[in-house]
């Protein structure tokens, strides 16, 4: 990984570098490139620094402290919003769920905190890969796709348009495509460069979230927050 952490490099070149066979590199790169880790560049076969490392550079090196500074603004939306809300980090081509402030509802949604979710399925995820330059988005979209419901999405060709709509209003509805039952929206928690370093996400039950009336006025709530929190960071410099 280091190696290719400054410039592209081709599989001979590694090997070389390294000095392991070019047929152990190359089964390495692919086993990271399924994971998001690096991306090939060229027909030629040179491999940079993937999507999946570049998120994780572009967000805090601490957990902790990430927890810390968000929680408070959790606490807040979920009392405005009476559902749970949440904070999750990109993963590799996964969302890592590491918060969540439950309400005080009596009905509530599971606990997600330590569970990793394939992107596609869930609103953190799509808006985390909705800010993906578009060549790393076009090789998520190659993958499988895991149907976890009926309503999931995992068409190529419609996920793309999707995630285009998203990265322009700034947030992400997902309708009982991860869970039946369950409906969220999330928005992402963006560093100065527009680089998602993680994202917030609002579930509840699909029989009462959203309301009849509530969508626009709770993704706007959620989007304002996630603003306020990213120029905080920025502010402290958290990376």
């Amino acid at each position: 990984m280091q190696q290719v952490a400054s410039r592209a490099m081709g599989i001979t070149e590694l090997s070389e570098a390294v000095d392991l066979p070019k047929s152990t590199v190359a089964r390495l790169l692919k086993t990271l490139e399924s994971e998001g880790a690096v991306e090939r560049v060229d027909d030629a076969g040179r491999y940079r620094i993937g999507p999946a490392i570049a998120s994780l550079a572009g967000s805090t090196t601490s957990a902790t402290d990430l927890v810390a500074r968000v929680r408070p603004h959790l606490l807040v939306l979920s009392q405005e919003t009476g559902e749970d809300a949440g904070l999750s980090v990109p993963d590799g081509y996964k969302i890592h769920y590491i918060d969540q402030v439950d309400s005080d509802n009596a009905v509530q949604v599971r606990d997600w905190t330590g569970e990793l979710i394939p992107m596609h399925a869930v609103p953190s995820g799509l808006v985390v890969l909705a800010h993906w330059p578009d060549e790393a988005i076009e090789r998520f979209l190659k993958r499988p796709l895991h149907r976890f419901t009926e309503s999931t999405t995992t068409d190529p060709d419609e996920l793309l348009k999707r995630l285009k709509t998203i990265r322009t209003d700034g947030y992400a509805w997902v309708f009982e495509e991860f869970s039946e039952g369950i409906n969220s929206v999330a928005a992402p928690i963006l560093d100065r460069r527009g680089r998602p370093r993680a994202a917030i996400h609002i579930h509840g039950p699909a029989y009462r979230f959203p309301g009849p009336d509530d969508m626009d006025s709770i993704a706007g709530l959620l989007a304002e927050k996630t603003r306020l929190i990213s120029d905080q960071l920025e502010a402290h410099r958290i990376r």
